[in-house]
């Protein structure tokens, strides 16, 4: 039993490689951000720690930048933040945690690429030791970022701190492509979903337009994915 566990905590570490190596300029891009408004090194390494929420912190920090107040940034977060009630649910439905602190734990380290993990992964993998693994490297990718980000802030030129910002869009779509490529109705509902977010930050604030589109395109893909599909089947 305990040799299965371990198996499945370094297969859920394995799963999350890729994370790891994008997340890193992204927290990096977010230490070095923070410095430039005024936060000092441990502000911002506790901010990781405690928060771990890569776009809202982002956005906070730019908030802050911008002179915007305490309460302003975090409502903002916390709209931001509202897709994390649709995406804990879907990850606890397939992973079955009976820890009450631990299903805290677990709903504070998801992530959109820890979601994508999870929900493409055949369910008999998704045991709690992988969901630990793919969170133990997640996490700490982001801390591990955000510290070398605050040592190395006076350091890079500010057009290479800018251009890591691309990996976390580049990170996501890496994850999301091999799936959506076997999977006809997954790959409609993506498309659904990016379509609307576009329109929509036509006439919103981009905050508001993920939620929108997400929650929108969660509704679809509740007609259009049947619970029976796999990452790895071909939708008819």
């Amino acid at each position: 039993m305990k040799n299965s566990a371990l198996k499945s905590y370094i297969n859920g570490i394995k799963k999350s490689v890729p994370v790891f190596f994008g997340f890193l300029p992204v927290a990096i891009t977010f230490a070095i951000m923070a410095a430039n408004v005024g936060m000092t090194g441990l502000e911002t390494a506790a901010m990781s720690v405690f928060v771990f929420a890569g776009a809202s912190q982002i956005m906070a920090v730019q908030m802050l930048g911008s002179g915007a107040g305490m309460i302003s940034i975090i409502i903002a977060t916390f709209v931001l933040n509202l897709r994390h009630l649709i995406m804990s649910t879907c990850v606890f439905r397939r992973v079955k945690i009976k820890s009450f602190f631990l299903r805290l734990f677990g709903a504070m380290a998801v992530t959109d690429e820890g979601f994508a993990i999870i929900t493409t992964e055949d369910e008999e993998n998704c045991t709690v030791p992988f969901t630990l693994g793919t969170i133990t490297l997640i996490y700490g990718s982001w801390v591990v970022g955000t510290l070398i980000g605050v040592l190395a802030s006076d350091i890079l030129p500010a057009i290479v701190a800018d251009s890591f910002g691309v990996a976390l869009y580049a990170l996501f779509i890496a994850l999301i492509v091999p799936d959506v490529k076997k999977n006809g109705r997954l790959l409609l509902v993506v498309a659904i979903t990016a379509v609307m977010n576009s329109v929509l930050c036509l006439f919103f604030q981009s905050s508001w337009a993920v939620i929108i589109s997400t929650l929108a395109g969660a509704a679809v893909g509740t007609f259009l994915v049947d619970d029976g599909d796999s990452a790895g089947e071909v939708a008819t």
